[in-house]
């Protein structure tokens, strides 16, 4: 029997956060049943992360002809990243598939994921061989990336984005974790199990602006960095400690200048120049230390993750971390 053959008789679960994507989801909803149909059951959840465009009704228009594609309208923005844990929380199938709406995660890589997931991998992430975008933002990219991967407690794969297929059983796990901070590659790989990644060339936006900008990017990378290294932390006190020895030395210095040698410091330039390097790495380190405490204070707040609108051709009931809107 083929692996073609045998991987139609699976029930995949497609999840798409959307936000602002009416130019992309006809094209993406044509591509994507194309390939979805070959499987013997499967459902497409877009969440709709509070789009301001005509993407809802494009979605519930579709949803009207094709009962498998659903949609989860939420109440706001609430994120990308948060956007992706309500449509993983409200999916049922045997596997489920995060991908983007802007087709730069091709829909035609789909059977190659369930493949590798047929091999017996819990997890199958995709690595991005080549960005179709501006040298800033690849720079951008390449250097969270490997930054993360060296200061990181966990071993998250360089290049692996979102696009992924996760068994049930990780799904499930996924859908425990309490944080409200979510970085779901690196929650994805903290897991662990089998994992191996899946390599493929990333397609350039099929049409629209990019969602991410530079704060969007530079905030995910804080949630990256803070929610898997205690490093920060560490160079933090690392640094304190030189800087302490340091001026120890310094005093000493000081100190044997005067008594034998008579000769008092002078240099008020220099002096100005010493209060205002520490001053700044004290601030820069203050910063560091709020940064964690601003995602302690969100999470000991108890709020829910998001609020659902309303929702299309969802059966089950709505998980969306204990709170409905009805």
């Amino acid at each position: 029997m083929s692996n073609e053959v045998k991987n139609s008789n699976k029930f995949i679960s497609v999840v798409i956060p959307v936000f602002n994507e009416e130019e992309n989801l006809p094209v993406l909803l044509e591509r994507l049943v194309k390939i979805l149909e070959q499987y013997n059951q499967y459902e497409i959840v877009f969440v709709n992360d509070g789009s301001t465009d005509s993407s809802e009704s494009i979605i519930m228009e579709e949803g009207d002809k094709n009962k498998f594609i659903k949609l989860i309208n939420l109440s706001r923005n609430f994120g990308h990243q948060t956007a992706i844990t309500a449509g993983i929380a409200n999916a049922s199938g045997e596997a489920v598939i995060v991908m983007d709406a802007d087709l730069q995660d091709p829909p035609e890589v789909i059977p190659q994921f369930v493949d590798k997931w047929c091999e017996g991998y819990d997890t199958v992430y995709a690595i991005r061989t080549k960005r179709k975008e501006n040298f800033f933002k690849k720079t951008a990219y390449f250097v969270f990336y490997r930054l993360l991967s060296k200061i990181s407690d966990v071993n998250i794969p360089l290049d692996s984005g979102d696009f992924s297929i996760m068994d049930r059983r990780i799904v499930d796990l996924m859908n425990q974790f309490p944080e409200k901070n979510c970085f779901v590659r690196g929650m994805r790989a903290w897991l662990g199990f089998k994992q191996t990644g899946l390599v493929y060339q990333r397609d350039q936006r099929f049409s629209g602006k990019p969602k991410y900008n530079f704060l969007s990017l530079l905030e995910l990378s804080y949630d990256g960095i803070i929610s898997f290294s205690k490093k920060p932390l560490q160079v933090a006190s690392y640094f304190g400690i030189c800087l302490t020895f340091l001026s120890f030395i310094g005093i000493i210095y000081l100190f044997l200048m005067k008594m034998y040698w008579g000769v008092a410091p002078r240099g008020w330039t220099s002096i100005i120049v010493i209060v205002i390097f520490i001053g700044g790495v004290q601030t820069m380190m203050i910063g560091i230390i709020g940064e964690y405490l601003a995602r302690i204070y969100d999470e000991v707040k108890g709020r829910p993750y998001y609020l659902v609108r309303s929702s299309r051709n969802i059966e089950q009931k709505i998980n969306n971390m204990k709170t409905n809107v009805k």
